[in-house]
């Protein structure tokens, strides 16, 4: 059977929960043969391997990886490489895509089994630090949201927090629903600036990440200022990155709930290779499908929870003191490849 795009998509767009596991399986099993880095990664760690019958024993790839390689399936050469954010000098990861039409057609499947179709909303998006690049995988997602909208007063905002206020107020009047997408530190600028009860037709959607602009916050404190500023009952979140193509949404209630194409585990802090358990603290970890071309199983920077119900909770970001047992296995495995 030959293995194309065609075919990963075709069972990928059709994945239900009873079936993740399986194609999650036969996906492992490709990468680790075709993904050169991958595969001399599953051989040194030595595991199960191509043998495994069960989707625990599929080794996560460390997520600093994407900063040292761009990670393929072949020798196909990338349509765009999306490029993380980082400050002067920082080096930062690049995820190679393939296709921009399959990562907008995913992050559009994401979406609908969250809040619908993007075409019935107004999209208002607060993104400084990411609308000036030309490589930004957030921006890349709403672009396309926006097309599928295709309402004049979709727009992307920088600092005229003016100007976003007057478009606000003009699609609330609108025929439909308005939402305010923006990175973290924008919108509580935003809020200070324009403290305006704008009403509950209005969706903020927040980003996450202060990047360098204030103290960092925890969710909660971010969304308590935000609904008091804006008069809201709650404030939806999107938690997504550059090295996934599948995104995860929460509506306020503290919790994300992942795409179909996307799964989130968790390994133990000190060991991993352990799951910690349902509702216990450790390594925020993912089955991404939709990265098909690219790496699917990757171990992440972030601490959080899982629950038996898929979804989970984003803790804040690992410091070396704290992620021993996976920065040890890090450290030891890049120093294998560079």
């Amino acid at each position: 059977m030959i293995r194309n795009d065609s075919y990963w998509q075709t069972r990928i767009k059709c994945v239900q929960k009873e079936t993740f596991d399986v194609l999650a399986i036969d996906l492992f099993k490709y990468q680790a043969e075709h993904n050169a880095l991958y595969s001399d990664f599953v051989r040194l760690i030595n595991r199960p391997g191509l043998s495994l019958n069960h989707i625990s024993d599929i080794l996560f790839l460390p997520i600093s990886f994407f900063k040292t390689h761009l990670l393929k399936c072949g020798g196909w050469e990338p349509e765009q490489v999306f490029r993380s954010s980082g400050t002067t000098g920082q080096l930062t990861s690049g995820h190679a895509v393939k296709s921009l039409s399959w990562y907008r057609e995913v992050a559009e499947l994401g979406f609908r089994t969250f809040l619908g179709s993007p075409g019935d909303f107004i999209w208002l998006a607060l993104l400084p630090g990411y609308l000036e690049r030309p490589d930004s995988s957030l921006v890349t997602m709403v672009t396309g949201f926006m097309a599928a909208s295709d309402s004049e007063l979709n727009g992307f905002y920088l600092h005229d927090f003016k100007a976003l206020d007057k478009a606000l107020i003009k699609g609330i009047k609108s025929d439909k629903k308005v939402i305010l997408l923006g990175v973290t530190h924008a919108l509580l600028q935003f809020a200070q600036q324009f403290p305006k009860a704008y009403g509950q037709d209005l969706i903020i959607i927040e980003t996450g990440g202060m990047k360098g602009h204030g103290p960092e916050l925890v969710r909660e404190e971010v969304h308590a200022r935000l609904q008091r500023a804006f008069g809201m009952d709650r404030i939806y979140s999107e938690y997504g990155m550059t090295e996934m193509l599948s995104q995860a949404w929460s509506d306020g209630n503290g919790r994300f709930y992942p795409a179909p194409t996307l799964k989130i585990t968790t390994c133990d802090l000190y060991d991993p290779f352990s799951f910690a358990g349902f509702g216990k603290t450790g390594v925020l970890c993912y089955y991404d499908l939709a990265n098909y071309a690219s790496q699917s199983f990757v171990s992440t920077g972030d601490l959080g929870r899982v629950y038996p119900d898929g979804s989970f909770e984003v803790l804040g970001r690992i410091d070396g003191s704290e992620q021993r047992g996976c920065n040890l296995m890090a450290r030891d495995i890049l120093e294998n490849f560079i």
